[in-house]
């Protein structure tokens, strides 16, 4: 490492962060970096890849780069991938691959970092190639989870399930791991029930390595996943685990903002907890017939509703105008009882706005931290990924209701994938979500929770002192803490 560390203060520390592919893994890093940012002890590089998937990813990174002119900008050049040798043709799971296989360009850049750095911060999915150079640097190595507490249970213990042959030779229908509430085998993510899968391999390569780890980061909090947290922090789950630091709940911030006066006008002239907002994130395309019947049921629910329409995995293929998607006559019913949207839309702001009483959500777990953070009841509907154990989150907390029975959407992988929820049903279910007083209760005592996690002397604030002030030791005594 360079020797131009005289020049920081040895009470600075040096955080550099390295997020993979997708928004879902994105956001957690650059609010992370923004909470480190908040510190006067803290700079942050940000290692970012070139080509990105999204023009989401691409316009976020600018604006975050913007906001905060003070974090140095490194970019990692992807090695392209050919997808014959992934067995893929999803274009976020090619670029998933692409960066592990990239990986060891990272080498440079964080050896000529100045001043040096005290860690580095990297995404779940890049333990193995990345966890080596780190070492030969002798640097701090940290993993930031994009996913839930309990999803993490599941990935530490997933080499003990993996040589119990995935679960195929035990009748169990439930996965029992120690120290949490069982998980039923229909909830893992289906690419980790084939031991062939590209994300099998990941993890089978992975999850040994997390002991080489300094720590590991989360975006949670004890009112929302009490259980988890502590099973893995008591060793329950898996013995050897690093430090956990739970750094939830992660805000949103100013850099998020856009321009979209729409949909908040239009909110603001309604009355307090009444809309139903609707979106399955950045990733879910829906099937234009399952597109339609969630139309009908927000139709059919009585209710006022803000509905964020996908219908392109990738947003740089969108190319189709709300009517055509939606369809004339569907919009015409729609009119005068909802608003509909086919753009990006800040989702916090959606979810902190007085007239937001309930989210139809696909469960991804940045769309659940912030439906906690405001207090705002959940109707479940996991599309894919780790989205059922989410939704199992959801329903443990109270933080809102999950109809399994729905099954897995959008080429989650499941065996029931084409079938289409009827606009009936979906019409019952939001009645049910928003007239529930219980729910909307229980939803708000986990916002009031959230809140205080992350006041100062709060969960949060303290947890993330606990990990500057052991980055300050290291550089103190001028080791790691391997």
């Amino acid at each position: 490492m360079s020797s131009s560390g005289d020049l920081i203060s040895p009470q600075t520390t040096h955080v550099a962060l390295f997020p993979s592919a997708g928004m879902g893994h994105l956001i957690p890093f650059l609010r992370f970096g923004a909470l480190l940012l908040r510190r006067s002890n803290c700079r942050v590089t940000l290692i970012t890849i070139n080509p990105t998937v999204s023009l989401a990813e691409s316009q976020h990174t600018s604006q975050f780069l913007s906001a905060y002119p003070q974090v140095t900008h490194l970019q990692l050049n992807l090695i392209p991938v050919d997808p014959a040798t992934v067995n893929s043709d999803d274009p976020f799971w090619l670029q998933f691959e692409a960066v592990r296989r990239s990986a060891h360009l990272l080498g440079p850049l964080l050896s000529s970092a100045s001043p040096p750095l005290s860690a580095l911060v990297y995404d779940v999915s890049l333990i193995s190639p990345v966890i080596p150079i780190a070492e030969s640097l002798s640097l701090p190595s940290y993993v930031l989870f994009p996913a839930s507490a309990r999803m993490l249970s599941f990935v530490s213990y997933f080499p003990t399930f993996a040589a119990a042959g995935f679960g195929s030779t035990n009748s169990d229908p439930l996965l029992r791991i120690p120290g949490i509430s069982p998980i039923p085998r229909s909830s893992i993510p289906p690419p980790l029930l084939d031991p062939n899968s590209l994300f099998s391999r990941i993890l089978m390569e992975d999850s040994p390595n997390l002991s080489r780890l300094n720590g590991i980061l989360i975006n949670s909090f004890e009112g929302l996943e009490t259980e988890a947290l502590e099973a893995i922090n008591g060793g329950k789950v898996t013995k050897g685990s690093p430090p956990l630091f739970a750094v939830g709940p992660f805000p949103p911030f100013e850099f998020e903002k856009a321009e979209w006066s729409t949909p908040l006008n239009w909110l603001d002239q309604q009355p307090e907890g009444s809309v139903v907002y609707v979106s399955f994130g950045s990733r879910t395309a829906l099937s234009r017939d399952q597109i339609t019947e969630v139309g009908e049921g927000l139709v059919k629910s009585g209710c006022r509703f803000f509905w964020v329409v996908k219908d392109k995995k990738v947003d740089k293929e969108e190319d189709e105008g709300l009517n055509d998607v939606v369809g004339v006559e569907l919009m015409e019913k729609i009119r005068g009882r909802g608003l509909v949207v086919k753009q990006w839309v800040d989702q916090s702001e959606v979810l902190s706005h007085r007239a937001v009483g309930g989210f139809v959500s696909h469960c991804g777990w940045n769309s659940v931290g912030e439906a906690a953070l405001y207090g705002v009841r959940v109707l479940a509907w996991p599309q894919n990924g780790d989205q059922k154990i989410n939704a199992e989150v959801v329903r443990a907390s109270g933080l809102g209701i999950w109809v399994e029975s729905w099954g897995w959407r959008s080429g989650g992988g499941g065996d029931d994938r084409t079938v289409v929820v009827k606009g009936d049903e979906i019409g019952e279910r939001v009645r049910e979500l928003m007239g529930g007083e219980s729910l909307r209760l229980q939803a708000a005592k986990i916002g009031d929770v959230a809140r205080k996690a992350s006041e100062v002397g709060g969960t949060r604030e303290n947890t993330l002192e606990r990990f500057i002030g052991e980055l300050l030791e290291t550089k103190k005594n001028g080791t790691t803490l391997l």
